[in-house]
């Protein structure tokens, strides 16, 4: 791990401002390892009210994030998927972030526009107004062109500018701190924070690309042309750049306008139905799926169609992770317990050192006080903050190809239950799941595996001489190795040695520097 004094600096900053405002009033130190506890108490002497102000510190944590900027909105969004990591109560706070930010200069957006096309602004649109929207790596103006198809409204997204170095310098302070955090303690090694971050560097890596969001957007519209409820924009390509995205203006109502769509007299249970199936029709039918369905990003439009905007954050699931989708939906929609728990063994999900049966019993225990209750009172989110509590149990590891799934499902919920207080998810979902798991699993599906299974032994068939002779390299390097003898020298030795005592010894300077600049900041303060 490399020492990084710019890192320690910076993440001793947040460390002051999450500290500041009491957001650790309330952690106990008995749940964090040793090396924890120190930087833990500064923080509650630090804290306004002397680290007692408990669920009230909580609940600035929305408001401190946002003083540290944009990279940490953005990882605050992150982890409001991931209750496993910070727990429910924190999840509650961070689903409060708005992805919101002040506006840069009308000019300099214009700049960036000519510079991305090396034209003049009015030699690509003919009209080109003030911002609409600001995020924290974009905004969007509303312009306006002239083509073979004549004038129309266009919808142009202008990345911000400086924006990429300061994610790369916010993403490196990140990785240092989870590989810090996996080197004391084996949960945080559990719940891989650094490939958590991977994940989150790579979403941002591909939101700051406006040409791979245009061809997200593309794939995304033809997959969904076949949706009587269901549109996507279309991609204007021509004024499309890294820095600039031109697609069709939606002429809608936001679903977070909720009176406006009340005033046009739209079905708000239905919208809300909307919402869930075409998700998961999307997440299931096609693998590839809207990863930031909240309210801003979803509108009505004039024929009554639910229609998505930004395409950045986009989720993929295999056939693979489709299926367990599928089957553990269905399961719990079912009762059946021991289907699921079968499920996340034959994915190998649990390891194998423990017992189907057991995981069935711990899956019931969430399941059924579930079915006890009210559609209207039954949630997403609470099931999944539930699963999560067990997979600690039952030593399940992060799969990080299923956090946006998980976060998705949460938000879709959340906007369903907006527009339908007593939407019952459950019945709203069981229609798409039984239907892909009848085309995908019954005896259609059978055959199309049968299918699969058949051209995969064709390619190993056509591929095993190939691999046969690699096989006998091989064998013929390690007779060599063996009558040859391998040997580690004493100097190898030493030196590995002393590479673990140099990062021992890292972990703990890193450790009281950090305390040492809270301590100086506390100082400052009083």
């Amino acid at each position: 791990m490399r020492f990084s004094i710019g890192s320690l600096l910076r993440l001793g900053r947040a460390g002051y401002v999450l500290a500041r405002a009491g957001v650790f009033s309330d952690v106990v130190p008995a749940n964090l390892p040793p090396p924890a506890r120190i930087p833990l108490a500064l923080a509650k002497l630090i804290a306004k009210g002397g680290g007692k102000s408990g669920k009230r510190g909580l609940a600035n944590l929305p408001g401190a994030i946002n003083r540290l900027g944009p990279s940490y909105v953005k990882l605050g969004q992150f982890l409001a998927t991931r209750p496993d990591v910070v727990g429910a109560r924190v999840v509650e706070q961070l689903e409060r972030l708005q992805d919101r930010m002040a506006p840069f200069p009308h000019d300099v957006a214009i700049a960036t526009v000519e510079a991305a096309f090396g034209l003049p602004i009015d030699k690509i649109f003919i009209a080109f107004g003030e911002p609409v929207a600001a995020a924290s790596i974009a905004q969007v103006h509303k312009a306006r062109v002239k083509d073979l198809e004549g004038e129309r409204d266009v919808a142009v997204k202008v990345l911000r500018p400086g924006v990429e170095r300061r994610f790369r310098r916010d993403l490196n302070d990140m990785y240092f701190a989870a590989r810090l955090a996996e080197r004391w303690s084996d949960e945080a090694r559990r719940l891989r924070p650094v490939e958590v971050v991977d994940t989150l560097a790579r979403s941002v890596k591909m939101e700051m690309d406006f040409r791979l969001e245009a061809a997200a957007a593309s794939e995304f519209r033809e997959n969904a042309a076949r949706d009587k409820d269901f549109r996507v924009p279309a991609i204007d390509w021509e004024r499309t750049e890294k820095e600039v995205l031109t697609l069709e203006w939606i002429d809608g109502i936001p679903l977070s306008d909720i009176q406006a769509l009340a005033r046009k007299d739209y079905d708000l249970p239905r919208l809300g139905a909307t919402v869930i199936q075409s998700f998961l029709r999307h997440a299931m039918r096609d693998g590839f799926f809207h990863a930031d369905m909240h309210q801003g990003n979803l509108f009505v439009d004039a024929d009554g169609k639910l229609t998505a905007v930004d395409f950045g954050i986009m989720g993929r699931l295999g056939f693979n992770e489709r299926r367990f989708l599928a089957e553990i939906l269905y399961g719990f929609i079912t009762r059946d317990y021991r289907r699921v728990a079968e499920v996340h063994f034959e994915a190998g999900y649990v390891p194998r050192i423990h017992k189907v049966e057991d995981f069935a019993q711990a899956i019931r225990a969430i399941g059924e006080p579930i079915h006890s209750r009210t559609a209207d009172q039954i949630s997403m989110a609470k099931l999944l903050t539930l699963l999560f509590e067990i997979t600690g149990l039952f030593d399940m590891k992060t799969r990080i190809e299923l956090v946006l799934l998980q976060k998705t499902m949460v938000v879709v919920e959340g906007v369903g239950r907006t527009l339908d207080p007593k939407l019952d998810m459950w019945s709203t979902s069981e229609p798409v799941v039984r239907a892909w798991i009848e085309d995908n699993l019954g005896p259609l599906g059978k055959l199309q595996d049968a299918g699969r299974a058949a051209a995969t032994l064709s390619r190993f068939a056509a591929n095993l001489p190939v691999a046969l002779v690699r096989a006998e390299n091989l064998v013929a390097k390690l007779e060599r190795m063996a009558d040859d003898g391998l040997e580690v020298s004493e100097a190898s030795i030493k030196m590995l040695g002393e590479a673990n005592a140099r990062q021992s010894r890292f972990g703990d300077l890193a450790l009281w520097i950090i305390a040492l600049i809270g301590l100086l900041l506390l100082w400052r303060v009083k």
